[in-house]
């Protein structure tokens, strides 16, 4: 017997492969778009995941990677939550049926979320923001809404002087 004969037939004796207690793949979500300054301007309290209804020129130019939450935010409406500020540039191909980019979009979620969500983001300094958008296995757009605080300036300091000193640390195991 050759030695990859041996180490086959070793791994199937020794159990491993799948089973009952073999650890499921867990989908790999690149997201389409982040809300980087958000971890930095704010403190996230809650965040949930809701859809997105989205016209046919945006999924296509979302694929592409053309969206920007840079001062995007999301208002309550008549019992609706609307993502509003977003950037989804214009789809080349699309023709004269293109959608308006910043045009606001309507995010879709569940009716319990929706009260939890809608009814603390009247509360005094809270307040809801898109942290990331991305699309789901099966292809839908999905919205990672967060119920965020503002920082104060001097919480924004602390964020900096603990990420430097996070830097230095990983910069000296390095070296050693």
């Amino acid at each position: 017997m050759t030695e990859a004969g041996a180490k086959k037939a070793a791994g199937k004796k020794s159990g491993k492969g799948k089973g009952k207690n073999a650890k499921k793949n867990q989908p790999n979500i690149t997201p389409v778009a982040e809300n980087r300054k958000a971890k930095f301007r704010y403190e996230i309290l809650d965040s949930v995941e809701c859809g997105m209804m989205l016209m046919g020129s945006e999924v296509k130019s979302m694929r592409e990677g053309k969206l920007s939450l840079d001062e995007a935010h999301i208002r309550v409406t008549n019992g609706e939550l609307w993502l509003v500020g977003s950037d989804i540039a214009h789809y080349n191909n699309a023709g004269m049926w293109n959608h308006d980019p910043r045009r606001p979009r309507k995010l879709l979620v569940h009716a319990k979320e929706f009260d939890k969500f809608a009814g603390r983001a009247f509360e005094r300094g809270l307040t809801l923001i898109p942290l990331r958008v991305y699309f789901s296995e099966r292809g839908l757009a999905k919205c990672v809404m967060g119920l965020v605080k503002g920082k104060k300036l001097h919480d924004k300091r602390e964020t900096i002087k603990k990420r430097e000193s996070d830097r230095g640390l990983q910069r000296a195991m390095r070296r050693k």
